[in-house]
């Protein structure tokens, strides 16, 4: 970029940057090392429950069964993506006689284990939502009276990942209520990963969520309310995280992450650029890459997006350090997270320019490694992750990095250290 003010900017930011990485501790059940991966139901299909009109659409174990089979047969599987995960308004309305929860008999006519079973024979696993609150966001009900008679049962059906949302409960409730949860599900023995709505609802209560207990209890958490198929939403929630990554990146690390929500990738509203920046842009958050999409019908470009083998690395790297938003001006932003290798004390970078801007043209931004607080003598390889055609070339010192962004999308590159 080569402008001074820009300059200062980011050398700020990368002291603060260094300032915070030494995050907190985390949950210690040996899961979720990485940011999970998986298709989740919500975001595309919501509460629809009318299978009459809609068969192939409604919350059912069909539908489950065939999420399962395309993410086999479309190549998902083969690149990371291993959770089937049901959202809401998959129960009965009412416990059975015995209090315990019970699907649908209806839409889960053969329940939720044969579901389950069905899953895991695929070589995936199997997620399900409930909620820490009298009902669910949909009305149906909710774990408190229930918590260890569901965990338990969760454990019977073969759970693999429980998503516990916050309707319906004081948000003052949460700071015992979803370790107490968690205690149950550690309790069966059966490892689940434990996805918590803990901060999002505390933070809508303009309540300074306790990220350091957050962090020793959940895997995963959501921060902020739910993504909408629209390109302001997901700019929406990408200004949040920035605006508050001096929050969100000290919690987070191997076992616990930050979750900024779904994947919409393929949907309606997404052009083939933004769902790159989306795809990067969560990658440079480690954040879950939890799809909420029709598969069957998925545009090839936008498969070719979320099978992107390279920006998969960098969303799984095994640092698992939270990038963060460097820069922004003249709605242009850049985001970077460091990865491996590293050389000694210097680190790989994923680094990621976006363009906010709807002029019409490509943006050009032309800058340095110092622009980007890296000091490798060696200099750096550097890489398109979009872009298999383009080659590979060296920059050292104050060799120029020039890229193009298009409007509202993002060039995505890896700044690999040279010992």
């Amino acid at each position: 970029m080569q402008h001074k003010d820009v300059l200062s900017q980011l050398q700020l930011s990368l002291a603060i940057l260094v300032a915070i990485f030494g995050v907190s501790e985390g949950l210690d059940n040996g899961l979720a090392l990485k940011p999970p991966m998986g298709w989740m139901s919500w975001e595309r299909y919501r509460c629809n429950i009318d299978c009459e009109t809609y068969p192939d659409e409604c919350i059912s174990e069909n539908l489950f069964r065939r999420a399962a089979d395309l993410l086999v047969s479309e190549g998902f599987k083969n690149v990371g993506y291993e959770y089937v995960i049901v959202d809401d308004c998959w129960l009965d309305k009412e416990r059975d006689v015995n209090g315990d929860l019970q699907p649908d008999p209806k839409r889960f006519p053969s329940g939720i284990k044969s579901l389950a079973d069905y899953i895991h024979s695929k070589g995936l696993k199997f997620g399900l939502y409930e909620d820490y609150g009298t009902k669910t966001c949909e009305g149906y009900p909710g774990v408190i009276g229930h918590m260890q008679q569901d965990a338990a049962k969760f454990a019977e059906w073969g759970v693999d990942y429980v998503k516990l949302d916050g309707c319906n409960a004081d948000p003052k409730t949460y700071d015992h209520g979803y370790p107490e949860f968690g205690r149950y599900l550690r309790e069966t023995n059966r490892p689940m990963v434990y996805s918590c709505s803990w901060p999002a609802y505390q933070e809508d209560e303009q309540r300074m969520p306790n990220y350091t207990a957050i962090a020793e209890h959940c895997n995963l958490w959501r921060n902020y309310g739910d993504i909408q198929d629209s390109y302001y939403s997901l700019v929406n929630i990408m200004d949040h995280f920035g605006d508050n990554q001096h929050i969100y990146i000290p919690s987070a690390g191997p076992g616990h992450w930050n979750d900024p929500d779904m994947l919409i990738i393929g949907n309606f509203a997404l052009s083939y650029e933004q769902s790159k920046l989306q795809m990067a842009i969560w990658a440079i958050l480690a954040a879950p890459l939890i799809m909420s999409n029709n598969l069957e019908y998925l545009a090839p470009d936008m498969k070719a997006v979320l099978q992107n083998r390279d920006v998969i690395a960098v969303n799984q790297d095994e640092l698992g350090i939270q990038g963060r938003r460097l820069f922004r001006k003249q709605n242009i932003q850049i985001w970077s997270r460091p990865v491996m290798p590293m050389n000694q004390n210097y680190y790989s970078y994923a680094i990621a320019f976006v363009s906010r801007r709807s002029d019409g043209i490509p943006f050009p931004i032309n800058c340095t490694l110092s622009d980007l607080g890296l000091y490798n003598p060696g200099g750096y390889m550097i890489r398109d992750l979009y872009n298999d055609q383009a080659k590979e070339y060296r920059v050292v010192g104050s060799d120029v990095i020039k890229v193009r962004v298009v409007p509202t999308g993002v060039a995505f590159l890896k700044a690999t250290v040279i010992s």
